[in-house]
């Protein structure tokens, strides 16, 4: 199997579920800080044709690392829900505050990925939930690392707040499927025992993705 080929195998099948959220399917790409999710959001959003990411870490602010469930329902969920488009505003974490508007279209698919992808007010209104399956420690470790010893004291507070989040509102035993990274790139387990392991594996064979 080519390598783009097994990638886009995944994005037809995502392509080809039922719609979640009014017209859109909307996949969830949850996993630790630094795991890896927003790279592999966006080979997968190129698989897909061009789909649109949400990435949490707009919708997240400073005071509210894990307080943003109902911004994200009132300005994102509801309209797209309806079939309208969602106007919503990126939060500017150098500037502390929100920035301009941005608009949102119903497109066939959209992922969400970030940390609380698959949190209990979101996983609703999901169409397939996808896991990072990168140990904490490596995660984090790799995100220390990208952000440098100037974010030394925010990974701090993030840790103790992803923590407490995941020991609350756990993603990873609702994932419908398992996303690994490896020396070749991607492999990832599909179907209800992927939790478990026990389903067959497909490899992208792509370079290894950044944090």
């Amino acid at each position: 199997m080519e390598p783009q080929q097994s990638l886009q195998s995944l994005a037809r099948e995502l392509a080809a579920l039922p719609p979640s959220l009014g017209p859109v399917r909307l996949i969830g790409i949850d996993g630790h800080a630094g795991s890896g999710k927003s790279t592999f959001a966006g080979r997968l959003a190129e698989a897909l044709g061009g789909a649109p990411v949400l990435h949490l870490d707009d919708v997240a602010t400073h005071g509210e690392l894990f307080g943003w469930p109902e911004r994200l329902r009132a300005q994102v969920l509801e309209p797209l829900a309806a079939g309208r488009p969602a106007h919503w505003a990126p939060y500017d974490w150098v500037e502390r505050r929100f920035g301009p508007q941005r608009v949102l279209e119903p497109a066939p698919v959209l992922l969400i990925e970030g940390v609380g992808a698959g949190r209990r007010p979101v996983r609703p209104h999901l169409a397939r939930l996808l896991w990072m399956e990168t140990p904490r420690a490596q995660s984090w470790g790799r995100g220390r690392n990208r952000d440098g010893r100037e974010l030394s004291d925010f990974w701090d507070g993030w840790e103790r707040a992803e923590l407490a989040h995941f020991s609350d509102d756990p993603s990873r035993p609702f994932a419908d499927t398992l996303v690994r990274q490896s020396g070749t790139g991607y492999e990832w387990s599909l179907g209800t025992d992927a939790t478990a392991g026990r389903a067959p594996s497909i490899t992208e064979g792509d370079e290894l993705p950044r944090a």
